[in-house]
Protein backbone atom coordinates (compact mmCIF):
# COMPACT_ATOMS: atom_id res chain seq x y z
CA UNK A 1 0.00 0.00 0.00
CA UNK A 2 1.39 3.41 -0.99
CA UNK A 3 0.52 6.05 1.61
CA UNK A 4 0.79 9.82 1.17
CA UNK A 5 1.12 11.84 4.37
CA UNK A 6 0.43 15.57 4.04
CA UNK A 7 1.35 18.25 6.60
CA UNK A 8 -0.79 21.05 5.22
CA UNK A 9 0.09 24.75 5.10
CA UNK A 10 -0.52 27.49 2.54
CA UNK A 11 3.11 28.46 1.91
CA UNK A 12 4.99 25.26 2.78
CA UNK A 13 3.15 21.92 2.69
CA UNK A 14 5.14 18.86 3.63
CA UNK A 15 4.57 15.51 1.99
CA UNK A 16 5.87 12.04 2.71
CA UNK A 17 5.20 8.91 0.70
CA UNK A 18 5.85 5.45 2.05
CA UNK A 19 5.20 1.90 0.88
CA UNK A 20 3.71 -0.29 3.60
CA UNK A 21 3.93 -4.03 3.09
CA UNK A 22 3.03 -5.92 6.23
CA UNK A 23 5.49 -4.83 8.92
CA UNK A 24 7.91 -3.37 6.35
CA UNK A 25 7.79 0.35 5.64
CA UNK A 26 9.93 2.04 2.99
CA UNK A 27 10.23 5.73 2.16
CA UNK A 28 9.46 6.44 -1.49
CA UNK A 29 9.72 10.24 -1.49
CA UNK A 30 9.30 13.26 0.74
CA UNK A 31 9.62 16.99 0.38
CA UNK A 32 7.77 20.27 0.25
CA UNK A 33 5.28 22.06 -1.95
CA UNK A 34 6.36 25.68 -1.54
CA UNK A 35 4.55 28.87 -2.46
CA UNK A 36 6.28 32.24 -2.59
CA UNK A 37 5.02 34.93 -0.21
CA UNK A 38 4.09 37.27 -3.06
CA UNK A 39 1.63 34.77 -4.57
CA UNK A 40 -2.02 35.45 -3.75
CA UNK A 41 -3.82 32.84 -1.67
CA UNK A 42 -5.87 31.67 -4.64
CA UNK A 43 -2.72 30.83 -6.65
CA UNK A 44 -1.19 29.07 -3.64
CA UNK A 45 -4.30 26.91 -3.28
CA UNK A 46 -4.25 26.08 -7.00
CA UNK A 47 -0.57 25.10 -6.84
CA UNK A 48 -1.27 22.99 -3.77
CA UNK A 49 -4.19 21.23 -5.48
CA UNK A 50 -2.18 20.36 -8.60
CA UNK A 51 0.95 19.51 -6.63
CA UNK A 52 -0.94 16.92 -4.57
CA UNK A 53 -2.58 15.50 -7.69
CA UNK A 54 0.81 15.16 -9.38
CA UNK A 55 2.21 13.27 -6.38
CA UNK A 56 -0.77 10.89 -6.36
CA UNK A 57 -0.44 10.16 -10.07
CA UNK A 58 3.37 9.91 -10.12
CA UNK A 59 3.66 7.58 -7.13
CA UNK A 60 0.36 5.71 -7.59
CA UNK A 61 -0.86 6.60 -4.10
CA UNK A 62 -3.52 4.32 -2.60
CA UNK A 63 -4.48 6.29 0.50
CA UNK A 64 -3.69 9.60 2.21
CA UNK A 65 -3.23 10.73 5.81
CA UNK A 66 -3.63 14.33 6.91
CA UNK A 67 -3.76 16.15 10.22
CA UNK A 68 -7.18 16.28 11.82
CA UNK A 69 -9.03 19.41 12.83
CA UNK A 70 -6.78 22.31 13.79
CA UNK A 71 -7.61 24.72 16.58
CA UNK A 72 -5.64 27.94 16.74
CA UNK A 73 -5.79 31.19 18.64
CA UNK A 74 -5.41 33.30 15.49
CA UNK A 75 -8.66 33.10 13.52
CA UNK A 76 -7.09 34.31 10.26
CA UNK A 77 -4.32 31.70 10.42
CA UNK A 78 -6.85 28.98 11.21
CA UNK A 79 -9.00 30.01 8.24
CA UNK A 80 -6.03 30.00 5.85
CA UNK A 81 -4.99 26.57 7.07
CA UNK A 82 -8.57 25.42 6.50
CA UNK A 83 -8.44 26.67 2.91
CA UNK A 84 -5.20 24.77 2.30
CA UNK A 85 -6.61 21.63 3.91
CA UNK A 86 -9.67 21.95 1.67
CA UNK A 87 -7.49 22.20 -1.45
CA UNK A 88 -5.58 19.07 -0.41
CA UNK A 89 -8.75 17.14 0.41
CA UNK A 90 -10.38 18.15 -2.88
CA UNK A 91 -7.29 17.14 -4.87
CA UNK A 92 -7.27 13.73 -3.19
CA UNK A 93 -11.03 13.18 -3.32
CA UNK A 94 -11.23 14.07 -7.02
CA UNK A 95 -8.86 11.14 -7.67
CA UNK A 96 -10.87 8.81 -5.39
CA UNK A 97 -8.08 8.59 -2.80
CA UNK A 98 -9.42 7.71 0.68
CA UNK A 99 -8.37 10.30 3.26
CA UNK A 100 -7.73 9.55 6.93
CA UNK A 101 -7.19 12.22 9.58
CA UNK A 102 -5.02 11.89 12.68
CA UNK A 103 -4.36 14.23 15.57
CA UNK A 104 -0.80 15.42 16.22
CA UNK A 105 -0.80 13.31 19.39
CA UNK A 106 -1.75 10.16 17.44
CA UNK A 107 1.05 10.82 14.95
CA UNK A 108 3.60 11.34 17.71
CA UNK A 109 2.45 8.15 19.45
CA UNK A 110 2.80 6.18 16.21
CA UNK A 111 6.20 7.70 15.50
CA UNK A 112 7.76 7.21 18.88
CA UNK A 113 5.29 6.10 21.47
CA UNK A 114 5.29 9.54 23.11
CA UNK A 115 2.31 11.80 22.47
CA UNK A 116 4.27 14.86 23.53
CA UNK A 117 7.31 14.29 21.29
CA UNK A 118 8.91 17.42 19.82
CA UNK A 119 9.32 17.95 16.08
CA UNK A 120 13.02 17.15 16.51
CA UNK A 121 12.21 13.85 18.22
CA UNK A 122 9.70 12.89 15.53
CA UNK A 123 12.27 13.69 12.82
CA UNK A 124 14.93 11.59 14.55
CA UNK A 125 12.55 8.66 14.90
CA UNK A 126 11.51 8.95 11.23
CA UNK A 127 15.18 8.90 10.30
CA UNK A 128 15.95 5.70 12.15
CA UNK A 129 12.66 3.92 11.48
CA UNK A 130 12.44 4.70 7.77
CA UNK A 131 16.18 4.77 7.09
CA UNK A 132 16.37 8.31 5.76
CA UNK A 133 18.83 11.13 6.27
CA UNK A 134 16.90 13.94 7.91
CA UNK A 135 19.74 16.44 7.89
CA UNK A 136 18.46 17.90 4.60
CA UNK A 137 14.74 17.65 5.41
CA UNK A 138 12.46 20.26 6.91
CA UNK A 139 10.13 19.41 9.78
CA UNK A 140 7.10 19.74 7.48
CA UNK A 141 8.39 16.78 5.43
CA UNK A 142 9.22 14.64 8.47
CA UNK A 143 5.82 15.48 9.99
CA UNK A 144 4.21 14.29 6.75
CA UNK A 145 6.21 11.05 6.93
CA UNK A 146 4.93 10.71 10.50
CA UNK A 147 1.35 11.00 9.24
CA UNK A 148 1.98 8.31 6.61
CA UNK A 149 3.59 6.05 9.21
CA UNK A 150 0.71 6.62 11.62
CA UNK A 151 -1.74 5.44 8.98
CA UNK A 152 0.46 2.47 8.09
CA UNK A 153 0.49 1.41 11.74
CA UNK A 154 -3.28 1.69 11.93
CA UNK A 155 -3.99 -0.04 8.60
CA UNK A 156 -1.38 -2.80 8.69
CA UNK A 157 -1.33 -3.62 12.40
CA UNK A 158 -4.91 -3.62 13.52
CA UNK A 159 -4.94 -4.87 17.09
CA UNK A 160 -5.78 -3.51 20.52
CA UNK A 161 -3.07 -0.84 20.21
CA UNK A 162 -3.93 0.37 16.69
CA UNK A 163 -7.43 0.79 15.33
CA UNK A 164 -8.26 2.20 11.92
CA UNK A 165 -10.56 5.21 11.80
CA UNK A 166 -13.09 5.70 9.02
CA UNK A 167 -12.01 7.86 6.09
CA UNK A 168 -13.14 11.47 6.24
Amino acid sequence: MVILGVDTALRCTGYGIINANGDLFKTIDCGLIKNRKELPQSKCLTRLYYGIQELVKTFKVDVAAIEGAFFGKNVRTTMILGYARGAVMTALSSLDIPIYAYSPKEVKMAAGGIGTASKEQVATIMSSFLGIDISQLEFDATDALGLALCHANRAMRQDSLYTLNSPI
